[in-house]
Protein backbone atom coordinates (compact mmCIF):
# COMPACT_ATOMS: atom_id res chain seq x y z
CA UNK A 1 0.00 0.00 0.00
CA UNK A 2 1.36 3.62 -0.95
CA UNK A 3 -0.22 6.15 1.68
CA UNK A 4 -0.93 9.53 0.61
CA UNK A 5 -3.96 10.98 2.72
CA UNK A 6 -2.02 12.53 6.09
CA UNK A 7 -4.02 15.36 5.94
CA UNK A 8 -6.75 12.76 6.94
CA UNK A 9 -4.81 10.87 9.61
CA UNK A 10 -1.76 9.47 10.29
CA UNK A 11 -0.27 6.63 11.40
CA UNK A 12 -0.35 6.09 15.15
CA UNK A 13 3.82 6.13 16.08
CA UNK A 14 4.96 2.89 17.61
CA UNK A 15 6.02 4.95 20.91
CA UNK A 16 2.88 6.45 21.37
CA UNK A 17 0.93 3.61 21.10
CA UNK A 18 3.33 1.64 23.59
CA UNK A 19 2.75 4.60 25.93
CA UNK A 20 -1.30 3.96 25.26
CA UNK A 21 -1.27 0.43 26.32
CA UNK A 22 0.91 1.67 29.21
CA UNK A 23 -1.64 3.70 30.37
CA UNK A 24 -4.39 1.32 29.61
CA UNK A 25 -2.99 -1.61 31.59
CA UNK A 26 0.06 -0.35 33.77
CA UNK A 27 -1.02 3.24 34.64
CA UNK A 28 -4.51 3.14 34.56
CA UNK A 29 -5.55 5.03 37.98
CA UNK A 30 -8.68 7.68 37.64
CA UNK A 31 -6.50 11.27 38.24
CA UNK A 32 -9.04 12.65 40.67
CA UNK A 33 -8.36 9.47 42.88
CA UNK A 34 -6.04 10.48 45.95
CA UNK A 35 -4.46 7.10 46.63
CA UNK A 36 -0.88 6.43 44.79
CA UNK A 37 -2.48 4.85 41.38
CA UNK A 38 -4.48 7.93 41.08
CA UNK A 39 -1.45 10.40 41.75
CA UNK A 40 0.31 8.68 39.37
CA UNK A 41 -2.30 8.90 36.46
CA UNK A 42 -2.40 12.67 37.69
CA UNK A 43 1.26 13.41 37.79
CA UNK A 44 1.71 11.37 34.23
CA UNK A 45 -1.39 13.85 32.59
CA UNK A 46 0.50 16.88 33.70
CA UNK A 47 3.93 16.15 32.56
CA UNK A 48 2.07 14.88 29.38
CA UNK A 49 0.56 18.46 28.86
CA UNK A 50 3.60 20.01 29.25
CA UNK A 51 5.18 18.24 26.72
CA UNK A 52 2.58 19.36 24.15
CA UNK A 53 2.48 23.06 25.70
CA UNK A 54 6.00 23.27 25.16
CA UNK A 55 5.96 22.21 21.41
CA UNK A 56 3.35 25.07 20.94
CA UNK A 57 5.29 27.73 22.72
CA UNK A 58 2.90 28.30 26.18
CA UNK A 59 2.58 27.80 29.52
CA UNK A 60 1.48 23.83 30.74
CA UNK A 61 -1.64 25.83 32.52
CA UNK A 62 -2.88 27.35 29.25
CA UNK A 63 -3.60 23.97 27.56
CA UNK A 64 -6.91 22.45 27.91
CA UNK A 65 -7.34 18.83 26.52
CA UNK A 66 -10.31 18.20 24.52
CA UNK A 67 -11.49 15.22 22.33
CA UNK A 68 -11.16 16.35 18.99
CA UNK A 69 -10.10 19.28 16.94
CA UNK A 70 -13.31 19.57 16.03
CA UNK A 71 -14.67 19.93 20.05
CA UNK A 72 -11.62 22.61 20.09
CA UNK A 73 -12.45 24.93 17.28
CA UNK A 74 -16.81 24.74 18.69
CA UNK A 75 -15.43 25.48 21.92
CA UNK A 76 -13.20 28.44 20.94
CA UNK A 77 -15.93 29.84 18.92
CA UNK A 78 -18.40 29.79 21.48
CA UNK A 79 -16.18 30.64 24.06
CA UNK A 80 -14.84 33.71 22.08
CA UNK A 81 -18.52 35.02 21.37
CA UNK A 82 -19.55 34.78 25.37
CA UNK A 83 -16.39 36.60 26.05
CA UNK A 84 -17.00 39.33 23.73
CA UNK A 85 -21.10 39.51 24.29
CA UNK A 86 -20.96 43.36 24.78
CA UNK A 87 -18.54 43.90 22.30
CA UNK A 88 -20.90 42.74 19.36
CA UNK A 89 -22.57 39.97 17.12
CA UNK A 90 -19.91 40.49 13.96
CA UNK A 91 -17.69 37.28 13.16
CA UNK A 92 -14.76 37.30 10.39
CA UNK A 93 -13.58 33.81 9.15
CA UNK A 94 -12.58 32.74 5.60
CA UNK A 95 -14.86 30.64 3.10
CA UNK A 96 -12.34 28.12 3.09
CA UNK A 97 -12.05 26.92 6.92
CA UNK A 98 -12.93 23.28 7.93
CA UNK A 99 -16.35 22.23 8.39
CA UNK A 100 -15.51 22.56 12.42
CA UNK A 101 -15.52 26.50 11.59
CA UNK A 102 -17.56 26.75 9.18
CA UNK A 103 -20.92 24.37 10.89
CA UNK A 104 -20.98 26.53 14.24
CA UNK A 105 -21.08 29.66 12.07
CA UNK A 106 -23.46 29.06 10.21
CA UNK A 107 -24.92 27.66 13.56
CA UNK A 108 -24.55 31.46 15.12
CA UNK A 109 -26.69 33.19 12.39
CA UNK A 110 -29.64 31.75 13.51
CA UNK A 111 -28.86 33.97 16.13
CA UNK A 112 -28.68 36.74 15.35
CA UNK A 113 -24.85 36.93 14.25
CA UNK A 114 -23.92 38.00 11.37
CA UNK A 115 -20.79 36.31 9.67
CA UNK A 116 -18.13 37.65 6.80
CA UNK A 117 -16.58 34.98 4.80
CA UNK A 118 -13.19 36.04 3.17
CA UNK A 119 -13.08 35.22 -0.43
CA UNK A 120 -9.46 33.48 -1.33
CA UNK A 121 -8.12 34.84 -4.37
CA UNK A 122 -7.52 32.11 -7.43
CA UNK A 123 -4.48 30.85 -5.58
CA UNK A 124 -6.18 30.40 -2.32
CA UNK A 125 -4.33 33.04 -0.66
CA UNK A 126 -6.12 35.22 2.38
CA UNK A 127 -4.41 38.27 3.21
CA UNK A 128 -4.28 40.28 6.55
CA UNK A 129 -5.26 42.76 4.73
CA UNK A 130 -8.54 41.47 3.95
CA UNK A 131 -8.80 41.20 7.66
CA UNK A 132 -8.32 44.68 8.45
CA UNK A 133 -10.85 45.59 5.85
CA UNK A 134 -13.52 43.89 7.29
CA UNK A 135 -12.93 44.61 10.86
CA UNK A 136 -15.74 46.63 12.28
CA UNK A 137 -16.29 48.00 15.64
CA UNK A 138 -19.03 45.09 16.17
CA UNK A 139 -16.43 42.33 15.66
CA UNK A 140 -16.23 39.83 18.44
CA UNK A 141 -14.34 37.13 16.93
CA UNK A 142 -11.86 36.81 13.68
CA UNK A 143 -11.23 33.00 13.31
CA UNK A 144 -9.09 32.01 10.23
CA UNK A 145 -7.07 28.28 9.97
CA UNK A 146 -3.41 28.38 9.64
CA UNK A 147 -2.88 26.48 7.17
CA UNK A 148 -5.55 24.78 4.91
CA UNK A 149 -5.97 21.14 5.26
CA UNK A 150 -7.22 20.95 1.47
CA UNK A 151 -4.69 23.01 -0.38
CA UNK A 152 -1.81 23.84 2.02
CA UNK A 153 -2.02 27.30 1.85
CA UNK A 154 -0.41 28.97 4.88
CA UNK A 155 -2.10 32.03 6.24
CA UNK A 156 -1.07 34.90 8.21
CA UNK A 157 -2.11 34.29 11.81
CA UNK A 158 0.89 36.31 13.58
CA UNK A 159 0.58 39.43 10.85
CA UNK A 160 -3.87 39.17 11.49
CA UNK A 161 -2.55 39.17 15.47
CA UNK A 162 -0.66 42.43 14.62
CA UNK A 163 -3.03 43.85 13.11
CA UNK A 164 -5.86 43.54 15.40
CA UNK A 165 -3.40 44.79 18.28
CA UNK A 166 -2.90 47.82 16.21
CA UNK A 167 -6.43 48.81 15.24
CA UNK A 168 -6.86 47.98 19.35
CA UNK A 169 -9.60 46.19 18.16
CA UNK A 170 -11.69 43.68 21.39
CA UNK A 171 -12.08 40.98 18.82
CA UNK A 172 -10.54 37.88 19.48
CA UNK A 173 -7.94 35.94 17.27
CA UNK A 174 -8.87 31.82 16.58
CA UNK A 175 -6.87 29.54 14.37
CA UNK A 176 -7.69 26.17 13.41
CA UNK A 177 -3.98 25.26 13.68
CA UNK A 178 -5.06 20.86 13.40
CA UNK A 179 -2.83 20.89 10.02
CA UNK A 180 -0.48 23.60 11.40
CA UNK A 181 0.98 22.29 14.62
CA UNK A 182 4.10 20.57 14.12
CA UNK A 183 4.42 21.44 10.27
CA UNK A 184 5.05 25.06 9.50
CA UNK A 185 6.12 27.45 12.42
CA UNK A 186 3.69 28.08 14.80
CA UNK A 187 4.28 29.54 18.33
CA UNK A 188 1.57 30.50 20.70
CA UNK A 189 3.05 33.09 23.08
CA UNK A 190 4.67 34.52 19.56
CA UNK A 191 1.96 34.53 17.26
CA UNK A 192 -0.30 36.32 19.22
CA UNK A 193 -3.51 34.23 18.77
CA UNK A 194 -6.18 34.15 21.85
CA UNK A 195 -7.34 30.39 21.11
CA UNK A 196 -5.67 27.70 19.19
CA UNK A 197 -7.18 23.94 18.15
CA UNK A 198 -5.05 21.06 17.96
CA UNK A 199 -5.46 17.66 17.24
CA UNK A 200 -3.58 14.35 17.86
CA UNK A 201 -4.39 12.15 15.10
CA UNK A 202 -2.61 14.30 12.34
CA UNK A 203 0.97 13.60 13.84
CA UNK A 204 1.24 10.18 14.97
CA UNK A 205 -0.81 10.23 17.84
CA UNK A 206 -4.66 8.51 18.29
CA UNK A 207 -7.94 9.55 17.31
CA UNK A 208 -10.10 10.80 20.15
CA UNK A 209 -8.36 13.61 21.55
CA UNK A 210 -7.22 17.28 20.69
CA UNK A 211 -6.73 20.28 22.84
CA UNK A 212 -7.29 24.37 23.10
CA UNK A 213 -4.82 26.69 24.13
CA UNK A 214 -6.57 29.33 25.74
CA UNK A 215 -3.98 33.09 26.26
CA UNK A 216 -4.00 33.30 29.82
CA UNK A 217 -5.86 36.44 29.77
CA UNK A 218 -8.98 34.94 29.25
CA UNK A 219 -9.23 31.77 31.24
CA UNK A 220 -10.90 33.35 33.94
CA UNK A 221 -13.48 34.88 31.15
CA UNK A 222 -13.97 31.35 29.77
CA UNK A 223 -17.43 29.53 30.10
CA UNK A 224 -17.22 25.82 30.74
CA UNK A 225 -17.93 23.81 28.18
CA UNK A 226 -18.65 20.77 30.15
CA UNK A 227 -19.58 20.96 33.69
CA UNK A 228 -19.46 18.07 36.28
CA UNK A 229 -16.18 17.17 38.38
CA UNK A 230 -14.44 20.59 37.81
CA UNK A 231 -11.28 18.19 35.53
CA UNK A 232 -9.58 20.78 33.44
CA UNK A 233 -9.20 23.44 35.47
CA UNK A 234 -13.31 23.32 35.76
CA UNK A 235 -13.58 24.22 32.14
CA UNK A 236 -14.00 20.93 30.77
CA UNK A 237 -15.08 18.10 33.10
CA UNK A 238 -14.80 14.30 32.54
CA UNK A 239 -12.15 12.06 33.63
CA UNK A 240 -9.08 12.64 31.78
CA UNK A 241 -8.61 10.37 28.24
CA UNK A 242 -5.53 9.18 29.96
CA UNK A 243 -4.20 6.66 26.91
CA UNK A 244 -4.98 9.17 24.44
CA UNK A 245 -3.00 11.91 26.12
CA UNK A 246 -0.44 9.47 26.92
CA UNK A 247 -0.28 8.82 23.03
CA UNK A 248 -0.80 12.68 22.08
CA UNK A 249 2.00 13.68 23.94
CA UNK A 250 4.80 11.01 22.79
CA UNK A 251 3.58 11.61 19.50
CA UNK A 252 4.62 15.34 19.83
CA UNK A 253 7.39 14.12 21.77
CA UNK A 254 8.93 12.08 18.63
CA UNK A 255 7.89 14.42 16.23
CA UNK A 256 9.48 17.55 18.11
CA UNK A 257 13.02 15.69 18.58
CA UNK A 258 13.46 14.61 14.71
CA UNK A 259 11.31 18.01 13.33
CA UNK A 260 13.55 19.60 11.16
CA UNK A 261 14.39 15.99 9.33
CA UNK A 262 10.52 15.27 9.11
CA UNK A 263 9.60 18.52 7.57
CA UNK A 264 12.80 17.99 5.07
CA UNK A 265 11.68 15.08 3.91
CA UNK A 266 8.15 15.92 3.64
CA UNK A 267 8.94 19.15 1.66
CA UNK A 268 11.55 16.82 -0.56
CA UNK A 269 8.86 14.19 -1.32
CA UNK A 270 6.19 16.77 -2.27
CA UNK A 271 8.39 18.60 -4.25
CA UNK A 272 9.11 15.37 -6.14
CA UNK A 273 5.86 14.46 -6.65
CA UNK A 274 5.12 17.79 -8.05
CA UNK A 275 8.10 17.82 -10.23
CA UNK A 276 6.62 13.72 -11.90
CA UNK A 277 3.23 15.08 -11.61
CA UNK A 278 3.31 18.11 -12.99
CA UNK A 279 5.07 16.47 -15.99
CA UNK A 280 1.57 14.69 -17.30
CA UNK A 281 0.31 17.06 -19.57
CA UNK A 282 -2.83 19.22 -18.05
CA UNK A 283 -1.92 18.62 -14.57
CA UNK A 284 -2.15 21.28 -12.43
CA UNK A 285 -1.28 23.14 -9.16
CA UNK A 286 -4.47 24.35 -7.14
CA UNK A 287 -3.34 26.73 -4.55
CA UNK A 288 0.09 27.60 -3.21
CA UNK A 289 1.54 24.22 -1.43
CA UNK A 290 2.97 26.61 1.47
CA UNK A 291 3.07 23.85 4.38
CA UNK A 292 5.36 20.95 3.59
CA UNK A 293 2.57 17.82 3.64
CA UNK A 294 -0.33 18.75 1.15
CA UNK A 295 -0.58 19.37 -2.34
CA UNK A 296 -3.54 19.60 -4.16
CA UNK A 297 -3.92 18.84 -8.14
CA UNK A 298 -6.28 19.09 -10.38
CA UNK A 299 -6.62 16.87 -13.83
CA UNK A 300 -9.17 18.33 -15.49
CA UNK A 301 -11.95 16.43 -17.35
CA UNK A 302 -11.14 13.17 -15.02
CA UNK A 303 -13.11 13.13 -12.63
CA UNK A 304 -11.58 12.58 -9.69
CA UNK A 305 -13.84 10.24 -7.52
CA UNK A 306 -13.06 7.77 -10.61
CA UNK A 307 -9.13 8.43 -9.87
CA UNK A 308 -9.50 8.16 -6.36
CA UNK A 309 -11.57 4.96 -6.68
CA UNK A 310 -8.95 3.25 -9.45
CA UNK A 311 -5.70 4.20 -7.43
CA UNK A 312 -7.72 2.60 -4.37
CA UNK A 313 -8.15 -0.48 -6.25
CA UNK A 314 -4.43 -0.56 -6.81
CA UNK A 315 -3.51 0.33 -3.24
CA UNK A 316 -2.47 3.62 -3.75
CA UNK A 317 -4.28 6.03 -1.32
CA UNK A 318 -5.23 9.84 -2.49
CA UNK A 319 -7.97 11.88 -1.39
CA UNK A 320 -11.16 13.52 -3.09
CA UNK A 321 -13.00 13.19 0.28
CA UNK A 322 -12.09 17.10 0.42
CA UNK A 323 -11.75 18.23 -2.42
CA UNK A 324 -15.41 16.23 -3.76
CA UNK A 325 -18.68 15.81 -2.24
CA UNK A 326 -21.14 13.69 -3.57
CA UNK A 327 -20.19 14.57 -6.91
CA UNK A 328 -19.80 18.36 -6.43
CA UNK A 329 -16.66 20.46 -5.83
CA UNK A 330 -15.75 21.36 -2.14
CA UNK A 331 -16.73 24.49 -0.83
CA UNK A 332 -12.91 25.35 -0.40
CA UNK A 333 -12.52 24.38 -4.49
CA UNK A 334 -15.14 26.12 -5.04
CA UNK A 335 -14.28 29.24 -3.82
CA UNK A 336 -11.23 29.27 -5.85
CA UNK A 337 -13.78 29.99 -9.42
CA UNK A 338 -12.32 27.35 -10.93
CA UNK A 339 -13.80 25.75 -14.24
CA UNK A 340 -16.08 22.79 -14.08
CA UNK A 341 -13.69 20.83 -15.68
CA UNK A 342 -10.51 21.60 -13.40
CA UNK A 343 -12.90 21.41 -10.02
CA UNK A 344 -13.95 17.93 -11.04
CA UNK A 345 -10.73 17.03 -11.67
CA UNK A 346 -9.44 18.33 -8.05
CA UNK A 347 -7.60 15.49 -5.93
CA UNK A 348 -5.42 15.82 -2.51
CA UNK A 349 -2.00 14.32 -2.01
CA UNK A 350 -0.32 14.05 1.06
CA UNK A 351 3.07 13.40 2.92
CA UNK A 352 4.54 12.23 5.87
CA UNK A 353 7.98 10.88 7.49
CA UNK A 354 7.29 7.68 5.42
CA UNK A 355 6.49 8.85 2.10
CA UNK A 356 9.02 7.68 -0.26
CA UNK A 357 10.28 8.13 -3.99
CA UNK A 358 9.18 4.60 -5.00
CA UNK A 359 5.89 5.45 -3.41
CA UNK A 360 6.00 8.86 -6.01
CA UNK A 361 6.68 6.84 -8.74
CA UNK A 362 3.65 4.30 -7.92
CA UNK A 363 1.47 7.02 -7.86
CA UNK A 364 2.75 8.99 -11.06
CA UNK A 365 2.37 5.81 -13.25
CA UNK A 366 -1.24 5.25 -11.69
CA UNK A 367 -2.44 8.37 -12.34
CA UNK A 368 -0.73 9.03 -16.02
CA UNK A 369 -2.08 4.87 -16.49
CA UNK A 370 -5.45 6.93 -15.47
CA UNK A 371 -5.34 9.40 -17.94
CA UNK A 372 -4.20 7.67 -20.60
CA UNK A 373 -7.15 5.18 -20.55
CA UNK A 374 -9.99 7.26 -20.18
CA UNK A 375 -12.05 9.92 -22.19
CA UNK A 376 -12.18 13.35 -20.53
CA UNK A 377 -15.57 14.73 -19.41
CA UNK A 378 -17.14 16.58 -21.91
Amino acid sequence: MYYFDYAATTPVAPEAAEAMVHALTRAFGNPSAQYPLGREARDAVAAQRAVIAQALGCDAGALYFTSCGTESDNWAIRAALHIGRHTGRHIITTAVEHSAVLEPCKALTQEGYEVTYLQPDHAGRITADQVEAALREDTALVSIMAVNNETGNVYPIAEIARQLKARKSRALLHTDAVQAFLKVPLHAQEDGADLISLSAHKIGGPKGVGALYIAPALQSKMIPLLRGGGQEQGLRSGTEATAQIAGFAKAVAQRADQLEEILAHTRAMRDYALERLLSIPTVQVLGTPDAPHILCLTLPGYPSQNLVSELGDKGICISAGSACHKGKPSHVIAALRLSKKEAAGAFRISFGEKTTPEAVDALYDAVLTHKNSRFPML
